[in-house]
């Protein structure tokens, strides 16, 4: 019987890198968005996949529309990548945020108990939930401090996976998600508009990069890597809670200085400071532990931030 997987948010980053991983692995793959006529579809065309995926229209923030898509394609897996993705854009929109994120995993949660029919979820959530882990290690024991509404929202979904995993005994867990880079992040995000600026400079097309706080430090993993992960936890014999980052934490200013020397320049010598770009709450560090999953599901990323940043520069997809 052919294995089938509802991904919401498919046509983002991880939902395509997703759908590739399971077609691969022999998947029927759906893919929802909240309009499948009008939404991008051009990471799907990138991977060639896009003839591959069945897509649907589904609103996370009405339970019916989710009732009559999961009742429809009867999937045995669904992966919910969907909803606002900005931290700095939760700042401007919280209502949505919190909509997008919190009210969406609670109608998926209840479709499934509705249901009753064994479906198998994945929660994407952050490592943004920790907070400032300044010195210390965040594990998955760790207290859940959010300072963004998007943390906030993530952290009100975690609580949501969990307490239905142990409340009605469904198959439901969370990543914790450390930053994860790849050529289909969208330009608004900090690393690709890193690569663009110095590609820019590079071909005389620009003279400067403007970026707010360049000295948080971030676990940077691999895209491509870290939905590999996504699915061994579904498919592992008891569903739980796990970090998937690196375990190595860099400076976004050493990410850039990384990038720019891939085109003989000097970061410093091109960045410029705008204070309107700061977040009303900046964490400065996040520190992950990820020996969790290694653990139990023997899965570790394995590229180093050299590693990503020759990738990005060279716009290598895998």
């Amino acid at each position: 019987m052919t294995k089938s997987a509802l991904i919401l948010g498919i046509t983002g980053q991880d939902g395509s890198y997703l759908a590739h991983h399971l077609l691969n692995l022999g998947y029927k793959v759906i893919g929802a968005s909240r309009d499948s006529y009008i939404c991008d579809k051009s990471r799907l065309k990138r991977l060639g996949i896009l003839e591959d995926v069945e897509l649907c229209s589904i609103s996370l923030t009405e339970f019916r529309s989710i009732l009559q898509a999961v009742s429809f394609h009867k999937p045995s897996q669904i992966y919910n990548l969907a909803g606002l993705t900005s931290v700095g854009l939760s700042f401007e929109l919280p209502v949505e945020c919190m909509e997008s994120i919190a009210t969406a995993t609670i109608n998926l949660v209840e479709v499934i108990r509705f249901l009753d029919s064994g479906i198998r979820l994945f929660n994407a959530g952050s490592s943004e939930c920790f907070g400032d882990t300044g010195t210390n290690v965040a594990d998955e024991n760790t207290l859940l401090k959010p300072l963004s509404p998007y943390a906030v929202a993530k952290a009100s979904a975690f609580w949501q996976i969990y307490t239905y995993r142990k409340a009605y005994n469904i198959f439901c867990c969370t990543g914790i998600l450390a930053n994860h880079e790849s050529p289909l992040r969208p330009t608004r995000f900090v690393t690709q508009k890193i690569v663009q600026s110095a590609c820019n400079i590079h071909n005389g097309t620009a003279n400067k990069v403007i970026l707010g706080n360049i000295l948080v430090s971030r676990d940077w993993g691999w895209a491509p890597e870290y939905v590999q992960a996504m699915h061994l936890m579904l498919t592992a014999e008891t569903p739980n809670d796990y970090i998937i980052a690196s375990g190595t934490t860099v400076s976004l200013k050493t990410f850039a200085e990384l990038i720019y020397s891939k085109f003989d320049l000097n970061f410093s010598d091109y960045y410029r400071l705008d204070p309107s770009l700061c977040r009303p709450s900046e964490l400065e560090t996040i520190n992950l532990d990820p020996s969790k999953i290694y653990r139990n599901l023997g899965w570790r990323s394995t590229n180093s931030i050299q590693q990503i940043a020759d990738k990005l520069c060279s716009n290598d997809l895998f």
